[in-house]
């Protein structure tokens, strides 16, 4: 009788380890005077990590939300499948600039909040000027605040209803968004420009106690950006308005929207979002 002796290698791979690296990667980055978005998208990182599957990482303005000259990490978006924005006139460094100009440069989807239409505030005559435009070419939206486009607001005091475009009802990242609600964000004008053609409104959005005439403006819109990404964008995000479910439930569904992902059509629960709001300096 012949004996056979079966010698088996066995490598051991980590499997949580390679299960973890197939999550999407969702970078939010943040830098605002006067929202508390590097309080509130924390909030909803963690959700998405806990409930949703997916990996995050949160960039914020250093040493504190007023520095305008430094987020650091931004090489996190090489390896970024979204990155999600939430900035008010910074002045970065061309090196922290050359990450977010090379992950726009691939087609990757991008999302934004608020104050994003006006993310940079370079002066006149700067190197990086172009980048006071990043709301037009990054997200549809007004090429920064006031200008041409007319891109203001209805004053502090006022807030706004919103309501879902009807032949939108059935869009996927409006699954479970309960409309009209009350949001605390007073409204962005930015019509009749913007946001840029080709994209498709959402939410429309009426003052309430405005400070001067007022008109009905989009406060969410899908699209495609000019270097060919995915585009979701709002102006609502006061700190109030995260507090809310129906804006939660926007914001979960867009994210999985702008990944490609199906929309959950089972709700986690609502997130416990209690984050002051702060006069801009």
């Amino acid at each position: 009788m012949s004996c056979f002796l079966l010698v088996f290698i066995v490598t051991l791979v980590p499997q949580n380890a390679d299960a973890q690296s197939k999550k999407p990667l969702v970078v939010f980055v943040t830098g605002d005077h006067e929202y508390s978005g590097e309080e509130t998208l924390p909030i909803v990182a963690a959700e998405l990590e806990k409930n949703y599957g997916m990996r995050t990482i949160v960039l914020k303005a250093s040493p504190d939300h007023n520095s305008e000259k430094n987020i650091p990490g931004l090489e996190a978006l090489k390896d970024a499948d979204l990155a999600v924005f939430y900035l008010r006139w910074r002045q970065l460094p061309k090196d922290q600039l050359a990450y977010i100009e090379e992950y726009l440069k691939k087609g990757k989807p991008v999302m934004g909040f608020r104050t994003t239409t006006h993310a940079f505030n370079f002066p006149k005559g700067d190197e990086s000027e172009k980048w006071n435009a990043f709301g037009e070419f990054a997200l549809n939206a007004p090429p920064g605040w006031g200008g041409a486009a007319k891109h203001t607001h209805y004053g502090h005091n006022s807030s706004t209803d919103v309501t879902i475009i009807p032949e939108q009802a059935k869009n996927p990242i409006l699954t479970g968004v309960t409309a009209p609600f009350h949001a605390r964000s007073w409204l962005y004008r930015v019509l009749p420009d913007y946001p840029v053609k080709g994209s498709t409104w959402l939410l429309m959005g009426k003052s309430v106690n405005p400070d001067k005439e007022a008109i009905e403006n989009p406060v969410a819109w899908t699209g495609t950006n000019s270097f060919g990404g995915k585009v979701f964008m709002t102006t609502l995000g006061h700190p109030e308005d995260f507090r809310l479910e129906p804006f939660q439930r926007l914001v979960i569904n867009a994210i999985h929207d702008e990944l490609g992902l199906k929309v959950p059509k089972r709700w986690k629960g609502k997130m416990d979002i209690q984050v002051p709001y702060r006069e801009a300096k």
